[in-house]
């Protein structure tokens, strides 16, 4: 862990990028006649307790995008690329795959996201993309190809706007990201970086039924 963290847990960074995310809405200045409706985007498992505070400030719906990395079979941390439960994909360009690799690492990984997509149906709300501001959140970014195809999902439903948020990222990767949507919403850019839980003072796991659980909870707190 990093020496001094950023933040406490997920709770902790989800409440201090809901401020950022408000704030960032209160420069806008629209009337209630020229908002447009928010729904907030998580990348589960992780992304998903620091997306419930954001949603919770917002009183709106919170939903997933479901996106794996795509790994060589002889290194499961190696990213070459990233996949989503509904089809999308994303391959790295400075990462050598050829079309073998491709062929036997891309199904691993679809399979992994339609899976979890599945296990979390439970809890998603009926919401569409479409026409609205969708804020897309995790964790925290490493090497940025989960994120980005994600974004790409979720533009495919023509978002009237898409902010990209996380607490903490590279600052190499602030570009690429910019690239992906409307607004880029990161607190902390870290140099060195090495991984993303070395800037939390706690980075548990999160287990899919805790996953669920925030899904759940964030609809019946609306309902």
């Amino acid at each position: 862990m990093f020496s001094n963290p950023f933040f406490d847990d997920r709770a902790d960074a989800g409440e201090k990028l809901a401020e950022a995310v408000l704030g960032e809405l209160g420069k806008l200045n629209l009337t209630a006649q020229e908002a447009v409706k928010p729904i907030v985007y998580a990348l589960p498992r992780g992304g998903l307790p620091v997306a419930v505070p954001i949603a919770r400030r917002l009183g709106c719906p919170l939903d997933v995008v479901v996106a794996k990395k795509i790994t060589r079979p002889d290194n499961l941390e190696l990213a070459i690329g990233a996949a989503t439960a509904d089809g999308y994909v994303l391959w790295h360009k400075q990462k050598q795959h050829n079309l073998r690799l491709q062929k036997l690492a891309l199904p691993v990984a679809q399979n992994n996201a339609q899976s979890l997509l599945a296990d979390l149906s439970s809890g998603r709300p009926n919401v569409s993309a479409a026409g609205a501001l969708a804020i897309l959140v995790d964790d925290g970014i490493a090497t940025g190809m989960t994120m980005a195809v994600a974004a790409l999902a979720l533009q495919s439903q023509q978002p009237a706007a898409l902010w990209i948020c996380a607490p903490v990222a590279p600052a190499e990767l602030m570009g690429f990201l910019a690239e992906m949507g409307d607004k880029l919403i990161v607190l902390e850019t870290p140099h060195p970086f090495y991984s993303v839980s070395r800037f939390y003072g706690q980075f548990p796991q999160v287990e899919t039924a805790e996953a669920l659980r925030c899904l759940q909870q964030q609809t019946e707190w609306r309902s």
